[in-house]
């Protein structure tokens, strides 16, 4: 590839959170580049939006519908390679399939869809035309999340027989989404969010964290939601007991009320030799606990090519000591989409290395957590069999 791979979006304009961090994350590597977008669903804000952004005219569009349509009519050295979708979950289907359906590769906000059987849709779609989708799990960009990935499943660790993930944040501690806070108001909204709150923001960051480092799927589950806050309409806090499908078995807790917690997303898995601890707040260490000898702290750094995976390398972006983190793990997931993307267009085989990025299939099995999760809790029985 001589050239940047052209982006469109959808979503993201300047009343957004999550499209600022997606452009500077596709951008960080100097692989991409914003040409299109329909930025929002008010058309002042997506004008003022593009605008900021420098966006041509002609290339600013006031629906997805349109932006896709058009794009697809221009010549193929000007028109997007794919598109971005970072709107709320209820609107992350219909867009999608439209650009899969016109030839598009695809990246999209988690969860995937609003339902599993919508996720299931859009992997058939991905099956029919060949084409890439990139699903944003950001955790799974971390080097040393990859390097407790290379761990668990070359077993260094010995078989798997523990793991213990937790997710918890303070921000909804209060009814903030009748306060005014646009982030609070849509995600513990049903009709915008889906039927789970907390567990469908950030518990599935956790099941997907779990089942990604380990290899190994969730096969059963049992489940307790709570809504802390009166007045709330989605779970807020919520307790998981897990079984995988290698024997393990599991803790998952997520809640989004415990007052003064910001983002402390943690994982630890246990082996028959040792087991490895991971915390999102301090990303570059992954602490080691051996059995037989004193624990050991890995550091992550481009330069300790010579103690780390490649795969943990690979998403290293500067030398031991200098710390990286959110940014640099959401650009690494962009980055190892690009890179394949670009591959494929040359007609080439991407690396292992390159082709580790969340798929579809990934996004199936979050959506089927949030089910098995609603389902598990609203049922007297103990465990429920984990369905897709």
């Amino acid at each position: 590839m001589n050239r940047k791979l052209r982006m469109g979006m959808v979503g993201g304009g300047k009343d957004a959170f999550i499209g600022a961090i997606h452009r500077i994350a596709a951008n960080m590597d100097g692989l991409i580049e914003l040409s299109c977008g329909a930025l929002s669903i008010n058309p002042e804000i997506a004008v003022d939006s593009a605008r900021s952004l420098f966006l041509a005219e002609d290339r600013t569009y006031l629906t997805y519908d349109e932006m896709i349509k058009k794009e697809k009519q221009l010549p193929a050295e000007k028109r997007m390679d794919f598109l971005t979708i970072v709107t709320p979950n209820f609107a992350h289907f219909a867009p999608a399939m439209m650009a899969l359906d016109n030839g598009f590769h695809v990246v999209i906000e988690k969860p995937i869809t609003f339902t599993l059987d919508e996720a299931k849709q859009l992997k058939q779609k991905v099956d029919e035309t060949g084409l890439l989708l990139c699903l944003t799990h950001t955790y799974s960009g971390y080097p040393m999340v990859k390097q407790a990935r290379h761990m668990a499943q070359t077993g260094v660790l010995g078989k798997i027989r523990k793991v213990y993930v937790e997710y918890p944040q303070g921000w909804l501690s209060k009814l903030t989404e009748r306060e005014g806070n646009a982030q609070a108001a849509w995600r513990t909204d049903p009709k915008k969010s889906g039927k789970s709150g907390c567990m469908g923001d950030i518990g599935t960051h956790a099941a997907h964290l779990a089942e990604y480092i380990t290899g190994s799927k969730i096969t059963a589950l049992c489940a307790a939601l709570n809504i802390m806050v009166e007045g709330r309409a989605l779970d807020d806090d919520g307790n998981v007991l897990l079984k995988f499908d290698n024997g393990a078995s599991g803790v998952l807790m997520a809640s989004q009320v415990a007052a003064g917690e910001e983002n402390a997303l943690k994982i630890r898995v246990y082996g028959e030799k040792g087991g490895i601890e991971w915390a999102q707040q301090e990303p570059n260490s992954l602490i080691v606990k051996w059995l037989d000898q004193p624990l050991q702290i890995l550091r992550a750094g481009a330069n300790y090519g010579d103690r780390l995976s490649s795969f943990a390398t690979q998403n290293c972006r500067t030398p031991g000591g200098h710390p990286e983190g959110y940014l640099e793990a959401f650009g690494n997931i962009y980055r190892n989409f690009a890179l394949t993307l670009s591959a494929r267009i040359d007609g080439k085989e991407a690396s292992k290395e390159n082709l580790d990025f969340p798929r579809v299939e990934e996004g199936i099995r979050g959506m089927a957590f949030i089910d098995n999760v609603v389902a598990s809790s609203q049922s007297s029985q103990k465990w429920t069999e984990y369905t897709l």
